[in-house]
This record gives structure tokens, C-alpha cells and sequence, in this order.
């Protein structure tokens, strides 16, 4: 097996059914991983099995909340009973809220911030850990965003979500190195994998600006854009790089 290969790697992808973790998914099973797919929505997931069969893909599709601690449990347990380990976690899955002024922010908004995004890659993490310690070997990727990185105006709860996400990705790659597991954060554009907004205007200049003297000055593909960089990190050949973001956002981050 080449140090890039996925071939016959277990891998969970959470929030799959969708935007970029349905992209992810796709490009996986294209690389030969054995996935284990969840989402919330059972018409949903049921629709990306149908896609994964077509491709040829191994997998097992869950219905789960990612906010559920004991169903991360029930996730990893279910993969080690149809695949015999865990190689790989994608920790994608997340809620999303609109627009709000940060003056507005209510406690509801937080708390589904992050009980779906820096508590339930938490929770996700500490399922795979004992499977991939025992093993000596995994691999971790976390989905932070760039606009949290810039502090993007209207979307506080979502940036200090994404912000926790990157810090316990640094916490898990320096408590858990020694045991070969490596743990890294994939950051794409906030937008990315939406279509351009036409209903919020606030949205929509955001979407403007975002893409406005970019590098690569267009939104980036969940499936052949994102994915590949989630890839690398979940094969053997990023096993020197941990605790590390990668910025998978066209060069946006540069602009400000």
C-alpha cells in the first residue's frame, strides 16, 4: 500500500448526507475507503447509500445526532462490529445558524453551536480513541472554517464553534501523538459547498466579498477541491503533521 492509499481504511464521516460531508464521502469511497456515513435525516442518508452503491462503495449508513454522546458510542461500536476497526474520523457534522448580530445572539443559538459543533467532535473523538490507541495507528480531521479565522461579522456562535474546534484538535494531537494517532483541521470558506445566496442580503455580500481579489477566485468543490485535502490527512503519509490547520480556502485568508 502506497503512503497516500485509502484503500480498505474504516473511516466515519459524520454529518455525510450532505454540502461537504457528502463531497468527502463520494471522494473517499472513490479512493477505496470503507466508510461509515451519518447524518440526522433518514431520507437523506438513505439517499447517499444509494449513491455509495452505485459507486461500489463498503459502507454503513446511521441515523444519529451529533449532539448524542451515546450515539457517537453506538457509531464506533457498530463500525468495529462491521469492519473490525476504526482507521479514520471526519468530524464534519454541524448545525448552522443564520445571520445574527452579535448583540442579538440568544443562549439557544449558542448552545446549538456548540453542542453540534465543538461537543459533538468531542464526543466523536473520544469514541474512536481506545479503538485507534489500541491499534497504534488513526487518524483524526476536524472541519474548522475560514471564517471563523477572520472573525466574520454575523456569525459569532459559529465562530467561536469552529474556534473550540481547532483548539480541542490541538489538545487531542499533543495528548495522543504517542500513541500513533494524528489530529489535524481542514478550514474551506464559510460558504463553501452553498450556492450563491439570493434571499439574505447580508449572505450574499459576504458571498461577494469572500470570492472578490481571492487567488482562487471561486468557491471551492466539496468533492475535488476539500475532499482530497481530508484525504492526505487520513493517510499514512501525513503521519509527521499534526495539531495543524489547513486552510482549504482558495488563498481567502490572505485578504485580510
Amino acid at each position: 500500500m502506497a503512503e497516500s492509499d485509502l484503500i480498505g481504511r474504516v473511516v466515519i464521516v459524520t454529518g455525510a448526507s450532505r454540502g461537504i460531508g457528502r463531497g468527502i464521502a463520494h471522494h473517499l469511497a472513490g479512493e477505496g475507503a470503507h466508510l461509515v456515513v451519518t447524518g440526522r435525516r433518514p431520507d437523506r442518508l438513505s439517499a447517499l447509500s444509494g449513491e455509495l452503491d452505485a459507486l461500489g462503495a463498503e459502507h454503513l449508513a446511521v441515523a444519529v445526532d451529533v449532539a448524542d454522546r451515546n450515539g457517537a458510542f453506538d457509531v464506533a461500536a457498530r463500525t468495529v462490529e462491521r469492519f473490525g476497526r476504526i482507521d479514520g474520523l471526519v468530524a464534519n457534522a454541524q448545525t448552522f445558524r443564520s445571520v445574527t448580530p452579535l448583540a442579538e445572539v440568544t443562549e439557544a443559538d449558542v448552545d446549538l453551536l456548540m453542542d453540534t459543533g465543538p461537543k459533538g467532535t468531542l464526543w466523536g473523538m473520544q469514541a474512536v480513541f481506545p479503538h485507534m490507541r489500541d491499534q497504534g495507528w488513526g487518524r483524526i480531521v476536524t472541519l474548522g472554517s475560514n471564517g471563523a479565522l477572520l472573525g466574520s461579522a454575523g456569525y459569532g456562535p459559529y465562530v467561536a464553534s469552529k474556534e473550540a474546534i481547532r483548539g480541542l484538535t490541538r489538545v487531542a494531537a499533543r495528548e495522543w501523538g504517542e500513541h500513533g494517532i494524528v489530529v489535524n483541521c481542514v478550514c474551506p470558506v464559510s460558504v463553501a459547498h452553498r450556492a450563491p445566496p439570493t434571499a439574505d442580503p447580508e449572505r450574499a455580500a459576504m458571498f461577494a466579498a469572500t470570492f472578490s481579489g481571492q487567488p482562487i477566485g471561486r468557491d471551492g468543490d466539496a468533492q475535488h477541491d476539500i475532499a482530497p485535502v481530508v484525504a492526505f490527512l487520513l493517510s499514512d503519509a501525513c503521519r509527521y503533521m499534526t495539531g495543524q490547520t489547513l486552510m482549504a480556502d482558495g488563498g481567502a485568508i490572505m485578504l485580510r
